[in-house]
């Protein structure tokens, strides 16, 4: 038969999909997943088992660890020497487990993560908890199966005499499933039990009288009863855990913050690295040092502030930055009936309460078994007694030990069994204290077997020596709490102030796009002019906010998109420096420009709103508390028809006029009362009514009659007419004129369009930009004041092939 023929074909995902279903199944089944009914995985279980059938019991001596783990491996757990280890050192951590099941002497690790020391140094026995998982267990209470190479037995599972799943917690990933089942208290979830055992009717809620919530071994206050509730109907939900933290009071007015419980599984050392980092970064003003106290006395961090530092606002954002408070996620799964499942706490309690009644079963039966077979010894004993010469006689008169049993059974009715006692008697029982002895553990035992066969017969008496035999541990191992518990979630709000240092600066920005954040030292030392700012050769600064650090800018876009910037947030260059392109520090598409800047120190300032005014003659007024956002992407601030565009917003009060003035010389004066405020992204009302070929330049709120409205055109003519003659009229209509354009083959042009408006109501300089990239500029003073019709006066020398298209007042400081 040649080489080939000795295959067979097979679909390669046929064979993966096979092997890697086994894999599967052994890492969920035993490996990773704990069994609901003694909550251990299985090396946890091994270890265990191997130290009680070794004797490494509380009332010996420790012995060295090397010889737990080399028991485990050789007999139960084929895998390296360092999983188990590495198992056995969980168990003996007190910040880990509720209770813990290894008594280990030595060094088994610490909270900082430092690893334990090897197995060879380290000794350790069972816990006296331990034993209650192990007690009754060599009275058949549970199944055993063969180990790996069939030379001896294991568990299966232990009886575990306590809910140690929920007691202990465990955590594990496997393949497509992971379990994270928190540490609760033992009292509670003992009572919980007994309660649930006794009226089996109970509902969630009366559990959750009694069960809180978890209550994890290293303290710390628990928020979150929603996510306590989720978790415990369906087996996922959420939680907070906080450190416990205090504030003191220190010599020169000086405070500091000490923190004695962290959250469960956080390495202490890496918070006190993290927060320490902060400091060093300055991300927080105000840490002067952070400092790690713990010792024989327990835990203690100690993070000391500077003078009038706030600390509750570096606390929060503690809180906010580091593992100080942190989130915990049930998943409570573990196996049911040879499978996985995510289990509630009332699906948990019950299955461990079935296991209880078996084992308990399992038990009484055994010890029924046992009692039976003495009290017929006993009856056989009494009755030879009774007889004793006859028995005697027979004794004597037979062959040999076999001939003495079989004539025993023939000549006076003895089984078998109480013929072997009698053979085996010995002298000393003879006598009549003896005798009187053997008839009352006769009656001693008839009533122990009554007592086991009532247990046997009744469900009640079953569930009376579960209940007794679980408060018996709940009062020898009961713990108070450890964890507070909080019904809400705290909301984290961290002040800006305990963040940035509060500093006034400038931000500037360009007509090309270039922003920065200038000190105003930087700005005095750089001469104190606008003039000397640092940009690129044709652009120049259209923009200058003075502001806070602590402040926010809201930056509008032509496409009716805005963002939210923190000042803080923008690079800081020096006044001479050019600064950096906008969309550096925002995500705006090429295609979209900023057309205004408005500074905010408040959102909830009462009566605050802005103005939006469109090119097509739209007007919207929102709510400034609309715009709050915590996004740093494009958030849409008003809806843009197509062919449309934002001109203009204003920041308003409401009690204003708004004056709109169009391309083709048309302007309008209303109320802005009249436009209703409105929601975010509302496209607003019609604020002028346009030509096709129209279209609005310039927006500006005005009030009174003070000042001049001047208006200037695409060939630098201008002019300015009184506020007064523009009178307020309803929204949404045709306007007034208010410019004259000069039309006629002689007549020399004063322009075809207005590029712009402002409301002067003192000297200002105008900054022009033309199409060819001139840049001009002239003093508002120099054009004539004429009425609402006039042709103007050119107050710049504009080439006849060019044209002025962007025009905006200079800044000033």
């Amino acid at each position: 038969m040649s080489n080939l023929e000795q295959f067979l074909p097979a679909f390669l995902e046929e064979v993966v999909g096979d092997r890697f279903g086994r894999y599967s199944k052994y890492i969920i089944q035993d490996r990773a997943i704990p069994d609901v009914r003694d909550g251990l995985k299985p090396v946890q279980r091994r270890i265990l088992y191997a130290m009680y059938d070794a004797g490494n019991t509380p009332d010996k001596p420790y012995r060295k660890s090397a010889k737990t783990v080399g028991d485990v491996m050789g007999n139960y757990h084929p895998h390296g020497d360092s999983s188990i280890y590495e198992g056995m050192v969980r168990m003996a951590q007190p910040w880990k487990m509720a209770h813990v099941l290894v008594d280990g002497h030595g060094n088994w690790g610490s909270q900082d993560d430092d690893p334990a020391a090897a197995m060879r140094y380290t000794e350790a026995r069972l816990s006296p908890i331990a034993m209650e998982l192990l007690r009754d267990i060599e009275k058949r209470t549970v199944l055993f199966k063969d180990n790996f190479d069939n030379t001896t037995k294991e568990p299966v599972v232990l009886p575990s005499r306590y809910p140690n799943l929920l007691v202990n917690g465990v955590s594990g990933i496997s393949s497509g499933f992971a379990t994270e089942i928190p540490t609760h208290n033992l009292r509670e979830v003992i009572d919980a039990c007994i309660l649930l055992m006794q009226q089996p009717n109970t509902t969630l809620e009366q559990l959750m009288a009694i069960v809180k919530g978890p209550d994890f071994p290293t303290g710390g206050l628990i928020m979150g009863e929603e996510g306590i509730r989720d978790a415990y109907t369906t087996g996922k939900g959420r939680i907070h855990i906080r450190s416990k933290t205090a504030i003191e009071d220190m010599k020169g007015g000086r405070q500091q913050i000490v923190v004695t419980e962290i959250p469960y599984q956080v390495v202490k050392s890496r918070l006190v690295t993290a927060m320490e980092n902060i400091r060093l970064e300055k991300k927080v003003e105000g840490i002067a040092e952070v400092r790690d106290e713990s010792g024989r006395n327990g835990l203690r961090i100690v993070v000391e502030l500077k003078k009038e530092a706030d600390a509750q606002g570096i606390l929060a954002y503690l809180f906010k930055k580091t593992d100080l408070q942190v989130t915990y996620n049930f998943n409570m799964v573990a196996i049911v009936n040879k499978a996985p499942r995510q289990l509630g706490l009332l699906e948990i309690l019950s299955a461990y309460i079935a296991h209880q009644k078996e084992v308990v079963t399992f038990r009484t039966t055994f010890e029924l078994e046992k009692a039976e077979d003495r009290a017929h010894v006993l009856e056989g004993l009494v009755k030879a007694l009774n007889i004793l010469d006859d028995v005697i006689a027979t004794i004597k008169a037979s062959k040999n030990r076999q001939d003495a049993q079989n004539n025993l059974v023939a000549k006076f009715g003895f089984t078998e069994r109480q013929a072997d006692a009698i053979l085996t008697l010995q002298l000393y029982r003879l006598t009549n204290l003896e005798i009187t002895t053997l008839e009352k553990e006769h009656k001693d035992i008839m009533k122990r077997i009554a007592y086991l066969r009532g247990i046997l017969d009744s469900e009640k008496k079953l569930i009376g020596v579960i209940k007794d035999e679980l408060t018996e541990i709940r009062d020898k191992f009961g713990i108070d709490r450890r964890s507070d518990i909080q019904g809400e979630v705290e909301e984290l709000k961290v002040n800006l102030e305990v963040i940035v240092p509060a500093e006034d600066v400038f931000v500037t920005l360009s007509h090309e796009g270039y922003i920065k954040r200038t000190s105003k030292l930087s700005f005095t030392r750089s001469g104190g002019e606008l003039n000397n700012a640092g940009v690129k050769e044709g652009d120049v600064i259209r923009t200058l906010v003075d502001v806070n650090t602590i402040d926010q800018l809201l930056l509008f876009t032509r496409k009716g998109q805005y963002y939210q910037l923190p000042v803080h947030q923008i690079p800081e260059f020096k006044w001479k420096d050019t600064g950096t392109a906008v969309v550096n520090v925002v995500p705006m598409p090429k295609d979209d420009a900023i057309i205004s800047v408005i500074p905010v120190k408040d959102f909830e300032e009462a009566g605050r709103s802005l103005v939006f005014v469109s090119k097509r003659g739209q007007v919207k007024r929102t709510e400034l508390k609309e715009y709050k956002s915590s996004r740093s992407t494009a958030i849409a601030a008003v809806k843009v028809s197509e062919g449309d565009e934002i001109i203009r917003v204003l920041p308003s009060d409401g009690e204003k006029e708004l004056l709109l003035v169009s391309k083709l010389g048309m302007s309008i004066r209303f109320p802005e009362g009249e436009v209703n405020p409105m929601g975010r992204v509302a496209g607003g009302v019609r604020g002028l009514q346009l030509k096709d070929e129209d279209e609005v330049v310039a927006a500006e709120l005005v009030t009174g009659d003070e000042g001049e409205v001047l208006v200037l055109t695409d060939l630098g003519y201008a002019k300015r007419t009184l506020l007064m003659d523009y009178m307020i009229q309803g929204r949404g209509g045709k306007g007034v004129s208010t410019f004259e354009f000069k039309e006629g083959k002689r007549v020399k042009p004063n322009g075809d369009r207005i590029v712009g408006a402002f409301h002067c109501k003192e000297e200002q300089e105008l900054v022009m930009l033309t199409a060819t990239g001139a840049h001009l500029s002239a003093s508002t003073e120099k054009a004539p004041i004429e009425d609402r019709r006039g042709t103007g006066k050119a107050i710049v020398p504009v080439d006849k092939k060019d044209a002025i298209h962007t025009v905006f007042p200079r800044c000033g400081v």
